[in-house]
This record gives structure tokens, C-alpha cells and sequence, in this order.
């Protein structure tokens, strides 16, 4: 027998580290190959993590609620034959030469493995993983210390090996200058009031916010800080959609075995709009705008706990309206069956909420960050509309929707943000019968 380290996989880019969520073993139990072990949780994501091999659980290293970086080990498994893991496996995850000594990180590490989860609150401005905020409590590092930090991580955030790398060269960094002194006519900034102690009645009940609902608060508080929100609405004929899905759903459904549903239609349309508008597909980043190659569309979907999670169509633009039925379905079946992987929640370059699933005709919804727009489609609705003809105006029962497209305006105005929507409007307005699916 031999003893095999289940180590943390890794999770795409820019993940660098998970919290324990639950086992889904116990010490003594015996697993199959790609049986689910463990449940962890990312910034980005819920998922599982396999066992690549078969055996019994003997140790149990990180328990529930601890965070485990990639590559580190979290269980022990006892299995046939003479070799565990390999030291190529084992080294896989191995520092760079530019992180800190092996003194560094062991002196910073140890007291860490005592440390639970940081109960030190930053500001929305800046966020920080689970095992950066313990690493900052115990070196008291202050946010202004971690605002001055470079970070490498996705979308420059701060990883483990930067504030290592940080801490280790802290004694070296010269002593910041201090602030000139503000005459009385200088402007000061405008200082934020502290929040109120809102009032518990008798009768009341305190819910604790879940790990998720504190990542989707933060980030929304984030966006609207960061950008400066305007709306447009326009109201969208969509009859000829409506009839071609009714005539094409049951031949889908018979011929791939999947619903048809609205989406993808919304989702071809979104994308023909931007390829007339590359301009709606940027990301700021300080007074540079990086305009985006790809069309990556994200899906806002709702998740039975009651959360929110923005699974990502890659490279719609390259997908049939087939593809994109598929790669729709499989991204809504997994987000609500916990099943998405940390990559399939990155790199969205515009986002669609369909708020009409919960039968509201619109909304205006927030942008997430980095990107710059965001479209909500509300509820298809029966109404008498007007309509012209060669024989002058009659009134008919059409179908219509209401899109509302939320845009930053530091770099989208309003006459970019209104003739994109104005484009999917036609797109969907003017939708051939004939489309083949």
C-alpha cells in the first residue's frame, strides 16, 4: 500500500486558492476514481473536486472552512501499489525565483495555519481573498498598504506570492512622503457617514449573508462606484421571434434533444449589434480603454439558493444559433446544479439579464466590472399595437418587450449606448422566418 496526496487543483486563471466547503467523505471512507470528494469555493465559483485515483481516505488536511491554495495538499489517501504522487506533481504549483525565501514564507505561513478566516473588513474598492486578508491581519498590513501593492492576479488582484513577496521586502520600501499640509481654503474631500445601527424588533430574524451573497454585495457596490451608470429603454416588437420559436421548438427538441428556448435568439442579435458597435466591447482600465477581441457574453442566471451567478457563452459571435442553444442550456443546467467550472464564469466582455423570466417588463441592471454595458430583457407581452400598412394604420395584438441597456458613461454616451440597443431592437424586430436553426 502506498499513501497518495489529493492535492487542490488548479482552477483557471488568476484562481489561486479555495475554501473548504464541505466533505463529501469521511476518514475511513473508500472512493472510486473520479469520485467528488470535496465541495470547495472560489471568488468565481461553487464546485466539486475528483479523486484521480481510488483508495481510502486516511487523513482529512484541510477541514471545513479553511482555505487551501492550488497545489497544496487537502486529503491522504491510502492506495494500492508502492508509489504516490510524483515530485512532478508535487512541484507543479512551485514559486517562482521572485517570491520570497523559504525562511520568508514558512515565518509568514505558520502562524497563518491558526488563523481563521480574516475579521478584517476592507473597503468595496478593493478585494482580497480569503487567504491574502489573513496574511494582511497578521502582518497588520493597512489598506493603504495593499492599495500601493501591484497585484498579478485576474483584473490586478492582489495573490498570495505578491503580499509574500510584499512582506518580505517591507523593511526595504522607503517611507512614504507625507501628505502636504491643506490650507483652510483648500477643498476637502467629502468624508462618507457611518453606517446606522438599523433596529431589531422583537420577532425580528438575523440571516447571516452566505459566502456568496457577500461576493455578489461587494461587487455590486464596486460597480456602481466605479461607473457611472446611464439607461436607455426601448420597447421591441417581437412577434416574428415568437413565431419562428414555436415553430422550430418541438424539431430542436426532437432533433438535439434540448429546450429552444428565447435566449439564443437575444444572444444573436446582442452580438450582431456589437459587431456594428465594437466600441460597447471595451474594458476601461485607468485612462486607457482596451477594446476587446472576442465576444464573450455573459448570462445572468439565477441559482435555486436565491444568488446570482454570470456564466460566460465564449467566442459567441463564432456559434450557430444550434451552438449557441447548446452552450446556453449546459451553462444554465450546471450553474444550478453547482457544476460550473471557475473558467466558465471569466472573461465576459458584455452581459444580458433576462428579467422577463420573473415576468417583469424591465429593469436596470448594474454593470459588472470590467465591463462597460449591460442589456435587461424584460417579459413578452400580448398588447394592441399599432401597426402601418399599404392600406394606412390598423391595430393588431402583437407581441412586445421591453430592453432596457445600462452603459458607463465615462466611456459610452448616450448616442453609442441608444444606437446599439436601437440594433438589436431592429435585429429582433425584423427576425427572418426562415432562419434556419
Amino acid at each position: 500500500m502506498a499513501e497518495y496526496k489529493l492535492l487542490l487543483p488548479s482552477m483557471g486563471e488568476g484562481v489561486m486558492e479555495a475554501t473548504i466547503i464541505t466533505w463529501l467523505f469521511n476518514e475511513g471512507d473508500t472512493v472510486k476514481e473520479d469520485d467528488s470528494v470535496v465541495e470547495i469555493a472560489t471568488d468565481k465559483v461553487d464546485s466539486d473536486v475528483p479523486t484521480p485515483v481510488s483508495g481510502k481516505i486516511v487523513k482529512i488536511l484541510k477541514q471545513k472552512d479553511e482555505v487551501a491554495k492550488v497545489g497544496e495538499a487537502i486529503a491522504i489517501l491510502e492506495i494500492e501499489g508502492e508509489g504516490g504522487n510524483t515530485a512532478s506533481e508535487e512541484a507543479k504549483t512551485e514559486a517562482p525565483a521572485t517570491t520570497p525565501d523559504a525562511e520568508t514564507l514558512k515565518t509568514i505561513e505558520e502562524p497563518l495555519q491558526t488563523v481563521a478566516a480574516s475579521n478584517v473588513e476592507f473597503s468595496g474598492d478593493l478585494y482580497l481573498s480569503p487567504l491574502v486578508k489573513s496574511i494582511a491581519q497578521q502582518e497588520k498590513i493597512s489598506e493603504t498598504e495593499l492599495k500601493s501593492i501591484k497585484g498579478s492576479g485576474l483584473e490586478g488582484r492582489i495573490t498570495k506570492e505578491d503580499i509574500l513577496a510584499y512582506v518580505a521586502n517591507r523593511g526595504k520600501q522607503p517611507a512614504p512622503k507625507a501628505a502636504p499640509a491643506q490650507s483652510a481654503s483648500t477643498p476637502q474631500p467629502a468624508v462618507s457617514a457611518p453606517a446606522a445601527t438599523i433596529p431589531v424588533s422583537a420577532g425580528d430574524e438575523i440571516i447571516p449573508m452566505d459566502r456568496m451573497r457577500k461576493i455578489i454585495a461587494e461587487n455590486m457596490v464596486k460597480a456602481k462606484q466605479i461607473a457611472p451608470h446611464v439607461t436607455s429603454f426601448i420597447e421591441t416588437d417581437v412577434t416574428n421571434v415568437v413565431k419562428w420559436r414555436n415553430k422550430n421548438k418541438a424539431i430542436f427538441e426532437k432533433r438535439e434533444g434540448e429546450k429552444l428556448t428565447f435566449m439564443p435568439i437575444f444572444v444573436k442579435a446582442v452580438v450582431k449589434a456589437i459587431q456594428d458597435f465594437p466600441m460597447i466591447n471595451v474594458s476601461v482600465n485607468g485612462e486607457n480603454i482596451i477594446k476587446k477581441k472576442n465576444i464573450n457574453i455573459g448570462m445572468a442566471t439565477a441559482l435555486p439558493d436565491g444568488n446570482l451567478i454570470v456564466p460566460v457563452i465564449k467566442n459567441a459571435d463564432q456559434l450557430s444559433l444550434s451552438g449557441l442553444a447548446k452552450a446556453i442550456n449546459d451553462l444554465a443546467y450546471r450553474a444550478r446544479n453547482k457544476k460550473l467550472r471557475p473558467e466558465d464564469t471569466q472573461g465576459a466582455t458584455y452581459t444580458i439579464s433576462n428579467v422577463g423570466s420573473f415576468g417583469n417588463l424591465m429593469g436596470t441592471p448594474i454593470i459588472p466590472q470590467p465591463q462597460v454595458a449591460i442589456l435587461a430583457i424584460g417579459a413578452i407581452v400580448k398588447k394592441p399595437a399599432v401597426l402601418e400598412t399599404k392600406d394606412g394604420d390598423v391595430i393588431a395584438i402583437r407581441n412586445l418587450m421591453f430592453m432596457s441597456h445600462s452603459y458607463d458613461h465615462r466611456v459610452v454616451d448616450g448616442s453609442l449606448g441608444g444606437m446599439m440597443l436601437k440594433h438589436v431592437h431592429d435585429y429582433l424586430e425584423n427576425w427572418d422566418l426562415n432562419t434556419e436553426i
